[in-house]
């Protein structure tokens, strides 16, 4: 486990109360802040594990469980879950279908305000790091708060540049952070149509980006997933924070 400190605050969202956890380094504060959105099977040691892991980069890590509506849950098997079907459907049923887009941008606005008042963060805009669904939620992200975000991240992402009305890309014209996009190999979530479209919205409104492809599955950085990859996981640090590292002063 990583040295890093860790504590919890609550967040006030229009709906309730939102539990952030906050992972800091050893030493005096405030540090670049960085926002992480966590993947589908929620909050669970692997993502605190890779918050952790970020913070004793000298960043102040928030890392929001977006699950809260669902109530309290205790962390999942993500390999026992999400490699039966079955329980992958139970799963969704029950988490996934409690969140929607206009919910988790209100959350994030709660969130943002509540970091603006907070000792370890550094003022200024944020970087926002999201992996699965929390990489859509990123870059949608990025194309809501404007300025208040600098830097948006997505690792094994799906449903950027879809059809969809809320689809992410059609938020480019209003994107003013750099785009980062790491997809993984044979998604049909984010295919190569899909690039290409994120790409081409990204380009058009001017938008600094850079989305390629990972030669490894959906699923792949944190530890516990079917899916995870060692090797490209440790690819995943060494674009992540450099891109971070743009937030210092």
């Amino acid at each position: 486990m990583t040295d890093t400190i860790l504590t919890i605050i609550d967040v006030t969202t229009p709906d309730s109360v939102m539990p952030t956890y906050v992972h800091t380094p050893h030493g005096e504060g405030p540090w670049p802040t960085v926002i992480m959105l966590m993947d589908a099977p929620g909050i669970r040691p692997a993502m605190q594990d890779l918050a952790a892991r970020l913070a004793s980069h000298s960043f102040a890590v928030f890392l929001p469980d977006l699950f809260y509506r669902a109530g309290p849950y205790e962390p999942i098997d993500a390999k026992k879950v999400f490699g039966n079907p079955d329980l992958r459907e139970e799963h969704r049923a029950k988490f996934m279908a409690a969140i929607t887009t206009e919910d988790t941008l209100s959350d994030l606005g709660a969130l943002l305000e509540a970091i603006t008042l907070h000792d370890a963060a550094q003022g200024g805009p944020v970087g926002v790091v999201g992996y699965c669904m929390g990489g859509r939620l990123a870059l949608t992200a990025a194309g809501t708060f404007g300025d208040r975000i600098a830097i948006a991240a997505a690792y094994h992402p799906g449903g950027l540049a879809t059809e969809k009305p809320d689809s992410p890309h059609l938020l480019a014209p209003r994107i003013n952070a750099r785009v980062y996009v790491a997809g993984a190999a044979e998604d049909k979530n984010f295919d190569d149509a899909q690039k290409t479209r994120l790409i081409a919205a990204l380009d058009e409104a001017g938008v600094e980006n850079e989305v390629e492809t990972y030669p490894a599955h959906h699923g792949w950085v944190p530890a516990d997933m079917p899916a995870h990859d060692h090797d490209e996981a440790e690819h995943h640090w060494r674009t992540l924070v450099p891109l971070m590292d743009a937030l210092r002063p």
